[in-house]
């Protein structure tokens, strides 16, 4: 009588095969958002002038918050706050701001000015074309 393992072969980890399907199905997304009229592509989250000096906007259906550090200077972060996760809600004072534990980001680079975080948000890429300011 053959004898099976009733313990799994050593294949990939469930985590592995599922990032690697968000990974391709990300790049299918991707790939479509391309243009072949030579038009720049990329989803306009608003014009320049919805981001103050020396403050900023959050985009939340897009995930994300630009400020303008400078006159003309724009930086894009994760609106998501690396604490926990709430999204931050308010850029004042030069400062990104958690509303949840009252973590306080650089409006410059990201980093952390205040914890509980411990890690800076992330980049996020945006352009400035003319008058829009777009999600890259």
């Amino acid at each position: 009588m053959p004898t099976e393992s009733l313990h799994p072969g050593s294949g990939p980890a469930r985590r592995t095969v599922m990032a690697a399907a968000g990974a391709a199905g990300l790049a299918v997304a991707l790939a479509g958002c391309g243009s072949d009229d030579g038009a720049s592509s990329g989803t306009v989250l608003g014009p320049v002038s919805e981001v103050p000096e020396g403050g900023g906007k959050v985009f939340a259906d897009e995930g994300v918050v630009v400020t303008q550090p400078t006159a003309g200077e724009f930086k894009a972060f994760s609106s998501t706050c690396t604490h926990q996760g709430c999204a931050v809600k308010d850029v004042r004072d030069g400062l990104i701001i958690c509303p949840c534990h009252d973590s306080h980001f650089s409006a410059t680079d990201g980093s952390v000015k205040k914890g509980p975080a411990t890690k800076p948000l992330p980049a996020a890429q945006i352009t400035v074309e003319g008058d829009e300011i777009k999600l890259a």
